[in-house]
This record gives structure tokens, sequence and C-alpha cells, in this order.
């Protein structure tokens, strides 16, 4: 049998002995109890009552129901089973009938039925490979956040200066007085450019 299954013959808890003692118990009082309903009715009626037997047999039905739950529970081995809430709200119900004791132990059943260690038992019995009983979870680890890479900047100097806007650059010192000589007009060179006929 591989790890994560249980046996279905490991050692009962005591709740489920419980269960099934009392239902075995409350099976044969049901009997009992409907029997004595059903002879009550009958004889005290002088055999009319024989209309009201269906009704009045059904506790005796249901104790029947009972016993062999509570056998396939106690069997060694047990056989395999469900928690049977039928039966307990069954027994409930026979206070209808009058059987007040068969009421108790269906409520006590359906409380007993809710326990961890008995559903964790009967799915053990049915071969349910994981326990039913639900495991806390373990909350997911919050996201590290993220280290930022450090930023190493090669091309620049370690100490950066403010940038300047670049000065003009100085012209030559000749250039302009050139240009200007040549462009100046004096009367000495007017004249000279005069033709010599044009005099009047």
């Amino acid at each position: 049998m591989s790890e994560n299954t249980y046996s279905p013959y490991g050692e009962n808890p005591g709740l489920v002995k419980t269960i099934a003692i009392m239902t075995l118990v409350n099976g044969i009082f049901n009997i009992l109890w409907g029997l004595g309903i059903t002879a009550g009715v009958v004889l005290g009626t002088f055999f009319i009552g024989l209309i009201c037997a269906p009704v009045t047999i059904l506790p005796a039905v249901l104790g029947v129901f009972e016993m062999i739950y509570a056998l396939k529970l106690l069997g060694n081995p047990p056989q395999p089973v469900q928690p049977s809430t039928s039966i307990a709200i069954l027994e409930i119900l026979c206070v209808l009938a009058g059987n007040v004791f068969s009421m108790i132990v269906g409520i006590l059943a359906l409380v007993f039925y809710n326990d961890l260690q008995v559903k964790d038992y009967f799915a053990r019995l049915n071969g349910i490979p994981y326990p039913v009983s639900p495991e806390v979870p373990i909350p997911p680890a919050p996201p590290a956040a993220p280290v930022p890479a450090p930023v190493i900047d090669v091309e620049s100097p370690t100490e950066s200066a403010p940038e300047t806007p670049a000065a003009p650059k100085p012209k030559k010192p000749g250039t302009r007085k050139v240009a200007a000589e040549s462009t100046e007009s004096t009367p000495e060179a007017e004249a000279g450019s005069k033709p010599e006929g044009s005099e009047a």
C-alpha cells in the first residue's frame, strides 16, 4: 500500500465506537418499541388496529437497519460504510411515535459525524487516499522587492561641469581693415578715376 493511503484496519476512535454502540442499542430498542406499539394498537382495538399496523411497525423496520449498520461498524475488520446521516434523521423522527430516546441518539449521532477524527476514520475505512480534515493553508510568501542595479556611466567624467555655450572665435585683426580700405572711396581716388578728357 502506498504511503498516501490509510489502512482501513486502523484503530477507530472512541466516538465511532460510541456511535456504533448507541445505534445498536437504539436499534434493539426501536424493534421492541415498534412491535410493542403495533401489538398494543392491534390487541387494544380487537384487531381493528391492523389497518394502522404499517405505520406503527416503522420504528421496528428502522431498528433492523440500525442493527445492520452498527454491526458493520463493530465488525473485525469493519466493513466500508459511509456516515449514515439518514439513519440519524430517521431516529430523530421517531419522536413522532413517542420514542424520545431514539431522538436523543439521532441528535448525538449527527453531532459525532461532524467530528474531524470521525470523518478521517470513515475516509480511511473507504480507502480515500488523503484525510478529509482541512489543512491550514500556508500563505504564499510576499514577492521580494527587486534590487535596482547600480548605474555606472563610463563615458562621463566623475565630476560633471556645467556646460557653457561656446564662445565665438575671434576674427583676425587685419581682415576688417583690408576690407574697409578696399571699399573706402577717397576724393583723390575719385579724381584719379575720372578720365582726363572729361574735364571741361
